[in-house]
């Protein structure tokens, strides 16, 4: 008997999952909360206040995740540590960092920790959207390539984004680091000793296609010091998905109580090692992993170029196969902005009473309404938008409402607007003749929200399944690091034996379907008026902000 170990990294805490890797069951779970959580408006270490879209964390708690975490489920499992046969992770992407040779952090440094550029970029971190145009057009003017193959822009949110930012506001910080890396790659290089790049964040993330980044040319068009940043900061040697990072170091197996030496997988990102999880391993089966953003993951047999979609990236997800990703920068987080700033006190009385949290009763208080009902429409672009349009200075828009509107109503208008979204994505790949024949919904909301999974259901006209596991990027993750140890011959097969699917089919109602088609047209009209330049009054809110907050 065997079992393996999938650690998931996600924006506030991190959770470990012990897996039989015989069948994929759930032995044991357990979560540890980062201590400095999402840093985005003072640094923990000299309270110097942070400018609007920064988002940072500190790489630190990551390791307390790996030191808290496991040797909790080894004692709760009780399973014996020697049939523990490996170990893999997933993360958050682009979430990135500057490091010394031998992977200190410069946050850990003394001389570093209260700069903010030295402490790790998360995801969401969006205040290098300037860099991110330059990116863009600079890619454009110099007829680059493989800017198709990101759906014709770079988001803020990506790599070279956030490095381009960290050589134009802090060169002292980028000629500091010795490397800058992704979260991912950097967690496995403490857990092994050895620094390696994962092929998912390379492709996706920092711009490499056909196992090469751009030109050196056109870095040095963007920042003349930035010309030898991929041969000063980086590696050009790439680990496919499944194969092994190296073996458990004697520190990490003392502190974990893991044996030493057992197989550690390549990193992956938290969206893409879902996928196998729910069984979605071949052409044309989309996922949508749905947390505080959502992630659209799918694979297909042949390259195309989609509208906004975040990339295409041959075995970015799995081996052999073209995986196509595109995304919602803001979902889960929306709801909770919403309820944790908007919502009235005695709609927190009411929930109390019930015994409900103020989430599980705003969802019943909205499932009794009628499609349409509430007379609104939203953007969901809260936290920007990530697909179709690329672009973080969008932000959120709430039309219809009255004196009349109350809670519950906008509760269920922004649960449509990110099912518009999720729409918009699946109608901007089968324009490009990227089928979508299936769809599977993962993650924390399907599975605790049942009006969700009816509106994403009746607004995309589509059934889909469910994840089987509510744990599925740890679950994995495990499956990863089943087949690094050599229990599988690949991911498919670990897919085969250790994924799970809920017996549960989500359709949609033919009547609501019908209204959401009408209301769905709506949206379109917003988002392309408000989306694509017709009317840049969100930019320029943003813009104002900036400079008043600068001074």
């Amino acid at each position: 008997m065997t079992y393996t170990i999938g650690v998931d990294f996600g924006t506030e805490s991190g959770r470990a999952l012990l897996v039989d890797t015989r069948d994929g069951r759930e032995v044991a779970t357990a979560v540890h909360a980062y201590k400095s959580g999402v840093i985005d408006e003072t640094l923990p270490t000299s309270g110097k206040k942070l400018l609007p879209d920064w988002a940072l964390q500190d790489p630190l708690d990551y390791l307390d995740v790996i030191n808290t975490t496991i040797p909790a489920v080894l004692k709760d499992s009780g399973v014996n540590p020697a049939e523990v046969v490996g170990v893999a992770i997933d993360f958050t992407a682009c979430t990135m960092l500057p490091v010394k040779a031998d992977g200190t952090p410069l946050r850990a440094l003394p001389e570093w920790q209260n700069h903010p550029h030295a402490w790790v970029k998360l995801w969401k971190h969006h205040a290098s959207q300037p860099q991110a145009d330059q990116i863009n057009e600079t890619a454009r003017k110099m007829g680059e390539s493989w800017l198709n193959r990101y759906g014709g822009k770079i988001s803020s949110e990506w790599f070279f984004s956030k490095a381009l930012q960290i050589i134009q506001e802090a060169p002292e910080v980028y000629h500091a680091a010795d490397r800058l890396i992704e979260a991912a790659d950097w967690v496995i290089w403490q857990l092994t000793g050895v620094e390696t790049r994962n092929t998912c964040t390379a492709g996706y993330k920092a711009m490499v296609q056909d196992g090469e980044f751009p030109r050196k040319e056109y870095f040095a068009a963007l920042h003349p010091e930035f010309a030898d940043v991929v041969d000063s900061k980086m590696s050009r040697t790439f680990a496919e998905l499944g194969t092994k990072a190296g073996g458990l170091t004697a520190q990490f197996a003392a502190s974990t109580g893991l044996p030493a030496g057992i197989a550690v997988a390549v990193a992956n990102v938290d969206a893409h090692v879902t996928a196998p999880a729910v069984k979605a391993t071949a052409p044309g089966v989309m996922v949508m992993i749905m947390g505080t953003s959502t992630c659209h993951i799918m694979s297909g047999e042949a390259q195309q170029v989609v509208d906004g979609m975040c990339g295409v990236v041959q075995g970015g997800i799995i081996p052999g196969l073209y995986g196509y990703e595109a995304g919602q920068s803001g979902v889960g987080d929306i709801f909770a902005w919403f309820v944790d700033n908007a919502v009235p006190p005695e709609y927190h009385e009411a929930a109390k009473n019930a015994g409900l949290n103020l989430h599980e009763y705003l969802e019943r208080e909205a499932a009794k309404q009628k499609v349409g009902e509430h007379g609104l429409i939203a953007l969901d672009w809260w936290n920007g938008n990530r697909s179709t349009l690329v672009d973080v200075d969008l932000t959120g828009l709430l039309v219809g409402a009255t004196l009349a509107t109350r809670a519950p109503e906008i509760y269920r208008a922004l649960i449509e607007a990110t099912a518009y979204g999720t729409r918009e994505i699946i109608e901007a790949f089968e324009a490009r003749g990227v089928e979508v024949k299936e769809l599977i919904a993962a993650g924390g909301l399907p599975e605790k929200n049942a009006l969700l999974r009816q509106i994403y259901a009746d607004v995309t006209g589509r059934t889909f399944k469910l994840a089987g596991s509510a744990q599925a990027p740890a679950l994995g993750s495990a499956m990863h690091a089943a087949v690094a140890a050599g229990v599988y011959p690949n991911i498919q097969a670990a897919a085969e034996k250790m994924g799970k699917l809920k017996d549960e089919i989500v359709s949609p109602i033919p009547e609501n379907q019908a209204i959401y088609n009408q209301l769905y047209a709506d949206y379109k009209t917003l988002y392309d008026y408000f989306g694509r330049g017709t009317n840049d009054v969100m930019k320029r809110l943003k813009a104002i902000k900036r400079a008043a907050v600068a001074g």
